[in-house]
């Protein structure tokens, strides 16, 4: 019997339910702009919601001397020069008015005692420019944005599953998916799409995402829709994930554990940060502590599984419960770890694409007419390391100024463009998936392309290892032409891992490729055989599966920002 299709049309649909996804749907009702929103997680539990640490602006609440022209000179400084100059004028220079936006949705920040917002010190920011809600900000803006949205009666679609977008004579006229729970299909008619469907952390085997997120699905959506992909090897490994139980493997232990005070230590009980960066030790970039936990376990300094211990256990027991309570939870609750009396395993995880779809600086369009990228799954702020705060920011920004453009894009159509032939093909391609019945598990190929990318692509790469990685990627990609789909009674699960399997090998090969290409060592991205950095490689490096990688220059950076540039001291703060 052939499967329930329900069809929608809307002038926007949101592809993601996060605090990009949620902050454009948002914008658009306000305006009075039709919007569907649909997410295949609910959106109480979107990756935002794990986002710790703070939103970054020049409120200027503490530290009256900033301005969004430091706040942009500090981060085009920290992104090692490929940060885009125009993308990151429009963010800090709107940063404000973002944090406005959430006070007048109801947030609570944490604020001083006349009032003001409170601001502190994150990474190598000059000033105290960090707003934050204690160590939950990401959650209290995803709470702030579900309320919002609810008031504006904003229809949203949890665990619906988009599958494709579709596309007639080059430009986006829509998306069609599944619904996870009872495998219903979904066609959804749209004037304009934004996707903001988050990243592509989970393809390596330890990683802060969850188990179901952050698999490429914007990458594979936006490139099987015809656009291109920008740095995706620059993916930020924070230092300090935890290494079991297996199925909680990378779920981050905060910095602000070394923020408190927090000591590392190799399995011989060194400190061993003392080698890597003597003056700031634990509050070290967050670059430099993963490179430092990395190196300590590859030369057979670290646990026998392959992990460096973080000790709490000599702070006061008050000062943990006061100022740790999240991290003492978690470990409680992942591994029965008393943090007052034992010291945590943690090894390297991925964490944040700082690559991703590529889109114009002015309002996040893609190649494709209709289609915007917005979050974690677009690029262009953070080059190659990633201004701790920052991406909180970025999602308020352009999440307005996108909703506000595919707006416009809907309201100049004369017509609505449709292709029977692009609906027949998504759905062909559920049916195609549903009627594999071969022998190789969807969930072991995952598996296989999380060790490739570990094993080849991790914090530290060469050649010899990214080649190995592709071809080993090559042989993952003919396993899953065999692959095995059971949707069984408790749900379209399987079907989704299919999907997201598909994902993650076009993500594993763009961001191989793309790591292949950047020969040498800048930010985030370490080649132990080009350890130096090229000036001829300070450029964005862009992908397609039809064009393979090209060159894109980066505009110049103005001269009132420039001159703000400077290597700023991180003593006694924390460093991301």
């Amino acid at each position: 019997m052939a499967a329930t299709e329900r069809r929608h049309s809307t002038m926007v649909l949101v592809i993601g339910t996060g605090g990009a996804g949620l902050r454009a749907a948002i914008e658009l009702a306000e305006a009075g702009v039709d919007v569907l929103a649909v997410g295949k997680r609910p959106k109480e539990d979107a990756h935002t919601a794990l986002a710790a640490g703070g939103i970054n602006a020049s409120l200027a609440t503490m530290d009256p001397e900033d301005s969004w022209q430091q706040h942009a000179a500090d981060t085009l400084k920290e992104s090692y020069l490929l940060g885009d100059p125009v993308t990151t004028r429009i963010v800090t220079e709107g940063a404000a008015r973002g944090i406005d936006d959430l006070e007048r949705y109801g947030m609570n920040f944490a604020r001083e005692g006349d009032g003001r917002i409170s601001q502190r010190f994150f990474g190598a920011h000059k000033y105290r420019r960090t707003a934050f809600a204690g160590d939950y900000t990401g959650l209290e803006i995803q709470r702030t944005l579900i309320r919002r949205a609810n008031q504006l009666d904003i229809p949203v679609l949890d665990s619906l599953y988009i599958t494709r977008l579709l596309v007639h004579d080059g430009t986006v006229f829509g998306a069609y998916g599944f619904d996870l729970t009872d495998g219903s299909r979904h066609l959804i008619h749209a004037d304009a799409v934004i996707l903001a469907a988050g990243g592509h952390t989970r393809i390596w085997r330890r990683t802060s995402s969850r188990r179901d997120e952050n698999t490429g699905d914007s990458f594979r959506l936006a490139v099987d829709a015809g656009a291109r992909l920008r740095d995706p090897e620059l993916v930020q490994f924070h230092p300090s994930g935890i290494i079991e139980p297996e199925n909680a493997a990378g779920t981050l232990v905060s910095e602000a554990a070394r923020g408190e005070g927090g000591i590392l230590r190799n399995a011989l009980g060194e400190r061993f940060m003392t080698r890597y960066d003597p003056e700031r030790m634990e509050l070290s970039t967050r670059d430099r502590v993963a490179l430092a936990s990395y190196t300590e376990i590859k030369q057979g300094r670290g646990t026998p599984d392959g992990a460096v211990w973080l000790d709490v256990s000599h702070l006061p027991r008050q000062t943990i419960m006061n100022r740790l309570p999240r991290v003492y939870q978690t470990l409680l609750d992942l591994q029965m770890l008393d943090i007052t009396r034992d010291p945590i395993k943690v090894a390297p995880t991925a964490h944040y694409s700082m690559g991703g779809v590529w889109v114009r600086p002015e309002d996040h369009s893609t190649d494709v007419p209709g289609l915007y990228a917005i979050g974690e799954a677009s690029s262009g702020l953070h080059g190659a390391n990633r201004l701790g705060g920052n991406s909180l920011i970025e999602l308020l920004v352009y999440g307005r100024i996108t909703a506000q453009a595919a707006a416009a894009h809907s309201a100049s159509l004369a017509s609505h463009p449709r292709s029977t032939t692009a609906v027949d093909e998504a759905r062909a391609e559920i049916d195609d998936l549903l009627a594999n019945d071969g022998p190789e598990n969807v969930r072991a190929l995952q598996r296989a392309i999380r060790n490739t990318m570990t094993e080849h692509a991790g914090v530290v790469r060469d050649e010899e290892g990214l080649r190995t990685g592709l071809d080993e990627l090559a042989a993952i990609e003919k396993r899953m032409e065999h692959m095995g789909v059971h949707p069984d009674i408790a749900g379209y699960q399987d079907l989704a891992h299919a999907f997201d399997l598909k994902s993650a090998a076009l993500a594993a090969r763009a961001t191989l490729e793309a790591a292949l290409e950047r020969r040498e060592t800048r930010g985030c991205h370490n080649r132990s055989d080009y350890p130096d950095t090229n000036p001829a490689l300070q450029v964005n490096l862009v992908w397609s599966p039809t064009t393979g990688i090209t060159h894109e220059s980066i505009p110049a950076i103005p001269d009132e920002i420039a001159a703000l540039m400077e290597d700023v001291s991180t003593e006694g703060k924390l460093a991301e």
